[in-house]
């Protein structure tokens, strides 16, 4: 194996170091090289950051025939340690809502539902303290999280219930008289300062880490690696805080990635440029050594899942020869929220069948507004984003759903599908050929605008951060070609052979005009925002909208359609990028024969 002066370094290396790896960059194989240059003799752990990076990193070492090498997850050790000792029995989906209103015994004082809106803020304490570094849940003020104002004013007007009954739950759970959680018994295994018998721990992921775990990984006496993406921190929500910059190791770089090119290289650093709106930046330059030439796996990736539900919806409608689709995670976890409830429970509420809602908290809701009022009062945003999916769609969502998940492969089949979908967040430390990105990321107009326009006591720079980290995460996973909007584009950037720009791609929006609020029109009738109007088919009127669709196809127009026919982009988002009807497409797609060569 060939290493660069970069994997060198790092492997020998002596004390406790820090990496910053770029996506794509060879860390696990460096990782891999460092700990074999190690005693034979060591006892070396590999902390990995969620199970499917176990599975991968447990492979990847046996192969590389290092029996002295255990390789865990952070709640794995946890749950080994703590839950086995002290007899727990674990909740593995936690609490619901209702069920923690239950437990404690809440009771509304007036306010409707207030007891509701209380066992939420206490669910999201619980994992705000778990993840934290702290003793004591009087050591945090909850406050701080809040970013909505209505829901930061309900929180001051319920905040020492919410505390109390926050440490009731967690002695709860101490004692066994309930089951615990697994952010519980992660959080109790940092509490329990136990020294792991390791010479060395590797801890990979690492801006992803929670305090907790960063705490417990610090406290150890082994020498001490970890090594990340401090630009691959999307998880602020969990509470996870970046763990390389708060090691003070000395620092080491792996900046070539092997996955892509120069210019998709170039443009992931140039979006990172956007952090210069924040602050002062100074980015670690990226090589891009990818070489990938074929096209074999296609993904459309999004920031919510709103908007990837509503491309999805949009794919299966337009591209109607596609037979096989997947979705990161399987397509049913994007329509259920972490508390339970269902997209078909929403979709009940709104259309007044409340006697065929199956989730507790939902049933409890005499319309939408109520809902919403809970939504805005709680921050709940998978809520909200189920309710922006019911207003968009209404009842037309389980055929939708239906005409989805039958195109749907399993997990084993995900290979042999046509189109991957995935929010980034769920294809975290994947990678595809072919992108196309979806527009609901931010871009560098939201951001100077928000910049100019809120306040700086409302600005949340560290969420703006992670927002354009989101954007940079989707870029990196391709190793071939992407495709993406024009406002997704930094200004000035210039297109090359692996980055297509979606000229006329729309941008995702979630709030919708004054005439969207009321319950959902036709699903045919979903992108107009004006009522029908009676339509005229001459000629002229025709020409005059698709003022590019009669010029000639020259042969470099034609080689970008075939490009972007057979890197899965859709006929619609194909109209919008060649200004012409998506009649006139697919017509060039049958004349070209793209479907006979390269399959629909």
């Amino acid at each position: 194996m060939i290493l660069t002066p970069e994997q060198k370094d790092i492997i020998n290396s002596t004390g406790n170091i820090k990496i910053n790896a770029v996506a794509g960059s060879g860390k696990t194989t460096t990782i891999i090289e460092y700990a074999r240059t190690r005693p034979s003799t060591s006892k070396i752990l590999y902390l990995a950051f969620n199970k499917s990076v176990k599975i991968e990193a447990v492979k990847r070492f046996a192969e590389a025939g290092l029996t002295n090498v255990k390789v865990e997850t952070a709640h794995s050790l946890a749950y080994r340690h703590i839950v086995f000792q002290n007899n727990y029995v674990v909740r593995p989906s936690g609490y619901k809502t209702h069920e923690i209103a239950e437990l404690l015994g809440l009771k509304g004082n007036g306010e409707k539902h207030a007891e509701f809106m209380v066992a939420n803020h206490i669910s999201k304490f619980i994992a705000y303290f778990c993840n934290s570094d702290k003793l004591k849940v009087q050591e945090l003020n909850y406050r701080e999280v809040m970013t909505d104002a209505k829901a930061r004013k309900f929180v001051d007007s319920f905040y020492e219930i919410i505390e109390a009954q926050t440490r009731q739950l967690l002695s709860k759970m101490d004692k066994g008289e309930i089951d615990i959680t697994h952010d519980f018994y992660l959080k109790k295994f940092q509490l329990s300062g136990i020294q792991l018998n390791y010479d060395y721990i590797l801890f990979d992921e690492g801006q992803d880490a929670s305090a907790a775990m960063l705490d417990l990984f610090f406290r150890q006496s082994a020498t001490k690696v970890i090594v990340g993406d401090t630009h691959q921190q999307i998880y602020g929500w969990r509470f996870a805080v970046n763990s390389l910059e708060k090691a003070d190791f000395k620092t080491f770089n792996l900046s070539q990635s092997f996955r892509f090119s120069q210019d998709i290289a170039n443009l992931a650093m140039e979006i990172l440029y956007w952090k210069n709106h924040l602050g002062s930046y100074h980015p670690v330059k990226i090589l891009g050594m990818g070489t990938t030439k074929s096209v074999k796996t296609k993904a459309i990736l999004a920031r919510t899942n709103l908007g990837l539900l509503l491309k999805a919806i949009e794919y299966v409608t337009e591209s109607t020869k596609v037979k096989s689709i997947y979705f990161e995670g399987n397509i049913n976890s994007y329509t259920y929220a972490d508390d339970g409830a269902s997209l078909y429970d929403v979709l009940h509420l709104s259309s007044g069948k409340n006697t065929l809602i199956r989730d507790k908290l939902i049933k409890e809701m005499k319309d939408m507004a109520e809902l919403e009022e809970y939504i805005e009062k709680t921050e709940d945003v998978q809520l909200g984003m189920m309710v922006d999916i019911v207003k968009e769609y209404g009842k037309d969502i389980p055929d939708i759903l239906k005409k989805i998940k039958a195109k749907h492969v399993g997990d084993e089949d995900k290979d042999k599908a046509e189109m991957i979908f995935s929010t980034v967040h769920r294809c975290k430390g994947m990678e595809y050929d072919s992108v196309q990105l979806v527009s609901d990321f931010i871009t560098e107009e939201k951001l100077e605008k928000l910049i100019k326009t809120v306040s700086e006591e409302e600005l949340n720079p560290a969420k703006l951060n992670e927002e354009i980290n989101l954007l940079y995460v989707a870029v990196t996973r391709t190793k071939n070609s992407i495709h993406l909007g024009e406002g997704l584009m930094p200004k000035k950037f210039p297109v090359s052979p692996q980055i297509h720009i979606l000229k006329n791609e729309a941008e995702v929006k979630i709030e919708k005009p004054a005439e969207f609020k009321s319950f959902p029109k036709p699903l045919r009738r979903k992108f107009t925002e004006e009522p029908p109007k009676e339509r005229s088919y001459s000629v002229d009127k025709v020409r005059e909208n698709f003022q590019e669709a009669y010029k000639p196809w020259s042969p470099e127009m034609d080689s970008e359609l075939t490009v972007m026919f057979c890197e899965g982009v859709n006929v619609k988002d194909l109209a919008k990028h060649f200004g012409r009807t998506k009649n006139a497409i697919r017509k060039r797609i049958e004349k070209l024969e793209l479907e006979d060569l390269y399959g629909g």
